[in-house]
């Protein structure tokens, strides 16, 4: 006799199933690859230029007669291309949600590319002045608009693909093409030191075109979406999906908004500040910093992945939990960590401020903030929320700085942990979505599934008694 499955208690389930396979599409791997190379080029791009900001931009564009205020420039131009990210990302995901996810992806990806090699190509203030710092905001804010619109897109079409039971595995491999990013472009800062002032910072941006050029084939070959398709069939694409998001979702892209905060404004603090404060304060050269971030970026690419897969067995909350919790502890212990001067110390301190406060959080975020919205406006909602958060990280240097001049190293220290208190609190508030129940729904739409068909009962066969004689 077969055993009887029990109702499913979403038979909506059962129905996603057939466009959607528990087991995800043939275009998976394919997929969650292709994202992770445009994040990680997208990255390099992105990322590159905190790195130039933090060691060269303070005296390439600006007044090199009064360095702290150079410094405070250069950051200042960083945060403007974090400032307009929001705008980025509303844009990237109402077009995500309205035309497809692959569109815009390959077009962030080439907007990316073509302000990257721009930069490369600036004159220096030497050379124009006041000119250097306008041309400079003017290509930053493109990459910011670039980068606002290039998350969502990559997030959403990597989980609209995975296999249901690892969104977080998935996801996280496309978030690894961040610390992949970070990895070759500090890479690419560290072997151009010996060119001199004049190319060491040139160089990794130029190079940024070999880059743009591999990305933009690989995605060309990505198939959309099948969620979007679905949507498109059954003529359920939103109208206006940013309307949507601010009038019935407004309170989650707001939790949201706080969940991302402790991760990409900690790492402001722990990663872009810090190169800047070591080099001034002198506690290590800049090829200490550099290796230091290489090898916590290299640690940081398994770190992202293994964090994200973490969140399929045991749910996306704790994991955000832990890690915010980490960082609100680490603030103190980091500054006194570095302040030893000790290479290896420097590089311990990256580590931990990286693969387990920064990835923790961010392994986790590509499930999460999708699983939080319809799919409808998913793209928009889930980069409204990430890209809003950057108004804050982006200026997030800025305010360190300040604090540092003002009351020293506890400042900054405060501040980072600051934001891990402010991710915990966020992450208590949130729902969870991948928790117990949701995964057992899911092993019983599994076994509802694979379970053979009920046998048809046999054909009653009538026989006329027999008589006696």
């Amino acid at each position: 006799m077969t055993e009887r499955q029990p109702p499913l208690q979403d038979p909506h389930l059962e129905e996603v199933a057939h466009w959607h396979p528990i087991e995800g599409t043939p275009e998976k791997k394919k997929v969650a690859i292709g994202c992770s190379i445009g994040a990680t080029i997208e990255t390099y791009d992105f990322i590159g230029f905190g790195t130039a900001a933090a060691l060269y931009f303070n005296k390439v564009f600006f007044p090199a007669t009064d360095p702290l205020s150079g410094t405070l420039l250069s950051f200042a131009t960083l945060g403007i291309g974090f400032a307009v990210r929001p705008l980025g990302g509303i844009i990237g995901g109402y077009l995500g949600d309205r035309i497809g996810r692959k569109p815009v992806l390959v077009g962030s990806l080439l907007l990316m590319g073509i302000a990257t090699v721009l930069i490369g190509a600036l004159p220096t203030y030497q050379q124009v002045g006041a000119w250097a710092g306008i041309l400079l905001v003017a290509v930053r804010v493109v990459q910011g608009l670039a980068f606002g619109a290039e998350w969502g897109g990559a997030i959403l079409m990597c989980f609209e693909h995975a296999p249901w039971r690892k969104k977080g595995l998935y996801t996280g491999i496309t978030q690894a093409g961040f610390p992949v990013g970070l990895l070759l472009a500090n890479l690419a800062f560290l072997a151009s030191v010996p060119l001199g002032e004049q190319w060491a910072w040139r160089v990794p941006f130029l190079l940024s075109a070999v880059l743009i050029v591999v990305g933009i084939l690989i995605r060309l070959k990505i198939e959309e979406s099948p969620e979007f398709e679905e949507l498109k069939e059954e003529g359920e694409v939103s109208k206006n999906p940013l309307l949507e998001v601010l009038r019935d979702d407004w309170r989650t892209v707001l939790r949201a908004f706080c969940l991302r905060i402790a991760e990409t404004a900690g790492y402001a603090v722990s990663v872009t500040f810090m190169l800047s404060y070591l080099a001034s304060e002198k506690l290590a050269a800049r090829s200490v910093s550099l290796t230091a971030l290489l090898i916590a970026a290299g640690i940081g690419i398994v770190a992202t992945t293994c964090w994200g897969a973490l969140t399929d067995r045991v749910g996306r909350r704790p994991v955000y939990l832990l890690g915010s919790a980490i960082t609100l502890l680490w603030g103190v212990p980091l500054f006194l960590l570095v302040n030893t001067g000790a290479a290896t110390a420097i590089i311990l301190a990256f580590l931990v401020s990286y693969a387990i406060c920064q990835n923790s959080l961010a392994g986790v975020q590509g499930a999460w903030f999708s699983e939080l919205f319809a799919t409808k406006t998913r793209t928009t909602g889930a980069s409204l929320a990430y890209q809003l958060s950057a108004v804050v990280s982006g200026f997030t240097p800025l305010v360190a700085t300040a604090l540092y001049v003002g009351v020293g190293w506890i400042g900054p220290a405060l501040l980072f942990s600051g934001y891990g208190l402010l991710g915990l609190l966020a992450a208590l508030v949130t729902k969870e979505t991948w928790g117990r129940a949701e995964r057992e729904e899911v092993a019983a739409l599994e076994r509802a599934l694979a379970a053979p068909p009920a046998p048809e009962p046999a054909p009653r066969h009538h026989t006329k008694p027999a008589t006696g004689s």
